[in-house]
């Protein structure tokens, strides 16, 4: 494909004013990566480690730590879903492991690891800050991770025939087709679930940035940790200033990122009639305006393009399987995973049955059925309030671009802070702790179902809406025969990341307390927060090992068949 040549004379190929803004922009992200790389650097002393101000002058120092931490973590998240994810989707065998593992990592509480995962990356860096900023940047990364993975796996799996026919008839190889068809069709997905997990991400800054091993505590200089110190202190007027930077840090990184993100992923949506499309952000369109900077970034593009076309590996009509050797890899394969799963079944029976009777670990699975009715309370509430909105969020690219902002915050805000308010809402009016507490789980989860539905609905095919609209399709019959089988696919995707954010949330929102008052729930999140408390590692093992039962056995039983069946028969052909 021969491209125009570019111009060699005249104003534009002259920086202009607009050049001028955006150079300053990529100054001061320069000097600030500088900065946070040198603080990074730094030998960890007992000083650096717990000089946390309250004074709010020293906030904007912190919350640039924090939001390199945040995005650092982001970073390892993308790399982590084009590799894990993408892996899980391409092999059949692979996936058979990858994906009940992503199910167990994203559903276990990841606090109760903190203490081996610390003293990890300490152990790679003795002495040295980088140390404890890789401990607290692989934090915050285990509640990015596994949201965006799911979404990647579930686009990749649900990429329409036609289109895959059509690479086929073309003769892309798998390299080609990945990056020229699978990829495009799952970046409008993969922006609105890359926004939710930096969302995400707040929620565990406070447990990221407070680091204890032994002895030995460590206070990273950042939001989370001044959240933590003012919560210490009862301070509200701090925890208040904490709210509005993080408030003018989530704006900032909407306004720079997600927002020219999602209109730059707009172009990628496979329905052959355009809307009424939205306004450019801001920052879109002053790069668009811009002279060199746009070169720049037209260079990159082609380049990227380039790569992109590649003729890697061998076109679909050059491979010959052979179901013979097919079938013996299969056998080869169950036959080795019945092997481990009897080998470390073995393990466990065995651990068990020197450390618990049998009523014990009945009486904890039944804890664990009672947190398992919560989630799915959890997940229809979240459902019936957030399917119908984020549709009509979606649906219109302005109102769409309108509510991001303030579904990223609400989404960011640390569910943590309620926890007073619920203590004393449900002893001032002696409520039941095991129904009442259950909310709390709700704070949490509900963003994953509400993001996932704007991007299924702000990628239904427009030509699909308008043919319901001539033909007077409404009511009713609209949403059970139009919307709804069109984002089926991804509610699923919500619902399972939301389901596994409520099992991570249980060891959380089962137990809260405010002052001296501790109100408790029954269910398996309160039976490992109280095993954690007494420092009963085998308590905490049997919590976690019922969790990922039941992790397992629901998410094989409901989640998968229904994603299998999507797969099959709402995808858009």
């Amino acid at each position: 494909m021969n491209e125009p040549p570019l111009p060699t004379h005249g104003l534009r190929v002259r920086p202009n004013l607009f050049d001028l803004v955006g150079l300053v922009i990529l100054m001061g992200f320069a000097v600030a990566l500088a900065t946070v790389g040198r603080h990074m650097l730094v030998p960890l002393s007992p000083a650096t480690a717990q000089a946390i101000h309250l004074d709010p002058s020293w906030l904007p120092g912190y919350a640039l730590r924090t939001t390199f931490r945040m995005f650092a973590a982001l970073l390892a998240s993308v790399v982590f879903t084009f590799t894990y994810a993408v892996w899980a989707a391409k092999s059949r065998r692979a996936g058979q492991i990858l994906v009940p593992v992503l199910d167990i990592l994203q559903s276990v509480p990841i606090l109760g690891f903190l203490t081996f995962t610390v003293v990890f990356f300490l152990g790679l860096f003795p002495g040295r800050m980088m140390g404890a900023e890789l401990a607290a940047i692989f934090t915050i990364f285990t509640s990015q991770a596994w949201n965006m993975a799911f979404s990647m796996y579930q686009s990749l799996r649900t990429v329409p025939a036609d289109l895959e026919e059509a690479a086929r008839g073309f003769g892309l190889t798998a390299w080609q087709r990945f990056w020229r068809l699978e990829v495009p069709f799952a970046i409008p997905s993969l922006v609105w679930n890359a926004m939710i997990s930096m969302s995400g991400g707040w929620f565990m800054v406070v447990y990221s940035e407070t680091i204890t091993v032994g002895n030995t505590d460590i206070a990273l200089p950042g939001i989370g940790s001044y959240v933590g110190t003012a919560i210490a202190h009862r301070d509200l007027l701090a925890i208040l200033y904490a709210i509005v930077t993080m408030l003018a840090v989530i704006l900032a990184y909407d306004q720079l990122l997600f927002r020219p993100l999602v209109a730059w992923s707009a172009r990628f949506s496979i329905e052959d009639t355009q809307g009424e499309a939205a306004p450019d952000p801001w920052m879109l369109a002053l790069l668009r305006r811009t002279s060199l900077l746009r070169r720049a970034s037209d260079a990159l593009g082609r380049a990227l393009t380039f790569i992109g076309w590649l003729r890697i590996g061998r076109a679909p009509s050059d491979v010959t399987p052979s179901h013979m050797s097919g079938r013996m890899l299969d056998i080869a394969w169950w036959a080795c995973l019945g092997g481990c799963t009897l080998v470390l079944g073995e393990k466990v029976l065995t651990y068990a049955a020197g450390h618990f009777t049998a009523s014990q670990v009945f009486q904890v699975m039944g804890l664990g059925g009672l947190t398992l009715l919560r989630v799915l309370v959890t997940l229809l509430v979240a459902s019936l309030i957030w399917v119908p909105v984020g549709i009509w969020l979606g649906l219109d690219a302005r109102r769409a671009r309108r509510a991001q902002f303030v579904a990223q915050f609400m989404a960011a805000f640390p569910a943590n802070l309620f926890f007073p308010l619920f203590v004393l809402f449900i002893v001032r009016f002696h409520l039941n702790s095991n129904i009442w507490l259950t909310p709390l789980m709700l704070l949490g989860t509900q963003w994953y179902i509400l993001f996932n539905i704007v991007a299924g609905a702000s990628s239904y095919p427009t030509d699909l809406l308008e043919a319901a609209r001539n033909f007077q399709v409404r009511g009713t019959l609209w949403w059970m025969r139009v919307m709804l089988p069109g984002i089926v696919p991804f509610f699923i995707t919500g619902a399972i990341t939301a389901s596994g954010g409520a099992w991570n949330a249980a060891i959380a929102t089962e137990m809260a307390s405010w002052g001296s008052t501790t109100l408790r729930a029954q269910g398996l999140g309160a039976y490992i927060a109280q095993a954690t408390i007494d420092g009963a590692t085998d308590r905490v093992g049997l919590g976690m090992v019922v969790m990922s039962l039941f992790v397992l056995l629901f998410n094989r039983a409901v989640w998968r068949p229904l994603a299998n069946y999507a797969a099959r028969h709402f995808t858009f052909n």
